[in-house]
């Protein structure tokens, strides 16, 4: 069980005497602070390959499916490998995450807190190799640095500090030090998706820093990058804060499986579960059912409201963020609600602007879209929303690296549809779901009161069965105090700002309806993961005089 540690200190798999630039990166399964053995491996094959030689990408992944140990591992274009987790190695997760928890909960919370700080450095140090983990799984660098700036802004300074006052507040009140506090709810099970499993891994760190014990799945169709992060960045930080064995560990292995004995094992508390709307509210009931806390991050159906008087360049720059990564992300936008007087001009300006949305290879600096591996579902709501009476602008088909238009292209173009009217908007798909395409409709409203239009818009943003990020683009004061105000769909709201940009304090995740399930919310990790606690420790007072004495109130001061 020696440690296969990559980065620094790659260890070589079984391809590393086969004339390759660099060593296989190889991991174990992480338990209990040990590299242990698992039930075969699953290989990692670059994104770059699928689309310059999709053939031997394909027979490649073919073969290490059928013999995980053949020689094709030896081939360049795998870049690593996973150790795949049974029932026992899960199993043996959970129950190393609850021997650890306690030890760990008891560590002073200044300690706790350095973890993020800690993190935050070793990912500026090793940014460029965060980045080139996720190019290899098909990030465009572009976005791989966008990603890589969440984490820098959820670990920033100024959010570490803000985490830290609500963690642990004092009060000095009538004799007596009032502590209001929150305590780590004790094992959480992290789920992240196959679109970021990296960053959204990242976001365990959150739940160590709040005193529990974390088991991180990485899913097995993308497991490198999740294990680089937990394993060779993470875990020597827990080492260097004094944290206990079996504070963190990490397994790849099969979703339904995994969940299916978190849901039903006692020892875990809370379970973390990034996924599709649907399959997450069911999953809620079961963890519900089993008392087990959901925290649920499912899918998004983001607006942005661009009202008159907005600076329209801007504006399009925001809307354009909806096609990146070919709109494989959740909080990029989903639907656009324009103000019928710079709806025209808008649209124009968007069309000139998806000029610098293009396809490529990942690695290039200039690439913004992914490829696409199933579109059937594109062209179906592509075409509901037209026979619906939507207007084509711009795009609709497939394109190929160069983005010339192909039947055979593994990238879809970014494409714009104008929808009329206000009333029937959601009879559309488009408008109504997420759609996780590079597929967005323009909604414009027919003309009136400007007044009767505010009402209108801020009805239909708070209406959305979803709720993760809106934002609105608007000069007048009027509209945007009435936004704020009103608008209570959603775990964030931007104005005038990009749409997908992260700051610090504010949620980089989280929101309302089917976004977030019944107790949906912005969400912190390290608020999501505990609960609050009140303590009185009095000096002198009589048990009799606190409950039959005065009833005058007596002023508190903070202590801390």
């Amino acid at each position: 069980m020696e440690g296969i540690r990559s980065g620094n200190s790659g260890a070589p798999g079984p391809a590393a005497e086969g004339g390759r630039d660099k060593p296989l990166r190889s991991y174990k399964l992480y338990i209990a602070g040990k590299d242990v053995d698992g039930d075969g491996w699953v290989y990692t094959v670059s994104a770059r390959s699928l689309l310059e030689d999709i053939f031997t990408s394909i027979s490649l992944k073919r073969a290490l499916e059928q013999d995980p140990d053949s020689e094709a591992a030896q081939h360049p274009y795998v870049v690593g490998r996973c150790a795949i987790a049974g029932d026992a190695a899960i199993d043996l997760a959970s129950e190393a995450a609850a021997a650890a928890a306690p030890g760990w909960a008891a560590v002073p919370l200044e300690r706790r807190m350095r973890l993020g700080s800690l993190f935050r450095e070793e990912l500026i140090r090793r940014q460029d190799e965060f980045i080139d983990m996720l190019v290899s799984e098909a990030h465009p660098v572009k976005l791989a640095r966008w990603e890589l700036s969440c984490l820098l802004q959820v670990y920033s300074e100024e959010s570490i500090q803000w985490y830290r006052q609500r963690m642990h507040t004092e009060f000095d009140h009538a004799g007596r030090r009032l502590i209001v506090r929150r305590q780590p709810d004790g094992v959480v099970g992290f789920n992240p998706p196959q679109n970021a499993p990296a960053p959204s891994a990242a976001l365990a760190v959150l739940a160590l820093m709040a005193g529990n014990a974390v088991v991180v799945r990485a899913p097995r169709s993308i497991a490198l990058s999740t294990m680089w992060i937990l394993r060779d960045v993470v875990a020597p930080l827990l080492d260097e804060v004094g944290a206990p064995p079996g504070v963190l560990n990490a397994v790849c292995s099969n979703p339904k499986q995994t969940l299916d004995r978190w849901v039903e094992s006692p020892l875990i508390n809370d379970i973390f579960y990034i996924g599709g709307s649907q399959e997450g509210l069911r999953f809620q009931e079961q963890c519900v059912a089993s008392g087990t806390k959901p925290i649920l991050e499912l899918a998004g159906n983001d607006g942005i409201i661009i009202w008159e008087g907005a600076n329209l360049k801007y504006a399009a720059e925001a809307i354009t963020e909806s096609f990146y990564g070919s709109g494989q992300i959740c909080m990029v936008p989903n639907y656009v609600l324009a103000h019928p007087a710079i709806a025209d001009e808008l649209i124009e300006e968007v069309k000139k602007q998806l000029r610098d949305v293009r396809p490529g290879y990942p690695e290039d600096e200039d690439v913004l879209l992914s490829p696409v591996r199933r579109s059937e579902k594109f062209f179906t709501l592509l075409n509901q929303s037209l026979e619906n009476g939507s207007e084509l602008i711009s795009g609709g088909q497939r394109t190929e690296l160069d983005g010339t238009p192909s039947e055979t292209g593994v990238f879809l173009q970014p494409t714009v549809l104008r929808v009329n009217g206000l009333a029937g908007a959601r009879k559309h798909d488009v408008v109504r779901h997420e759609t996780f395409f590079p597929l967005l409709p323009i909604v414009v409203p027919e003309p009136g009161d400007n007044d009767e239009l505010l009402d209108s818009f801020i009805e239909f943003v708070n209406s959305n069965e979803y709720g993760l990020r809106n934002s609105l683009w608007a000069r007048s004061a009027k509209v945007i105090n009435a936004f704020v105000q009103r608008v209570t769909n959603g775990g964030l709201l931007k104005i005038n700002d990009s749409h997908i940009g992260f700051l610090p304090y504010l949620p980089s995740h989280g929101g309302t309806g089917l976004t977030g399930g019944v107790y949906g919310e912005a969400n912190y990790p390290m608020l999501k993961t505990s609960h609050i606690q009140g303590v009185s420790i009095a000096r002198d007072v009589s048990p009799r005089e606190a409950v039959f004495g005065s009833s005058n109130p007596t002023p508190s001061t903070p202590s801390s």
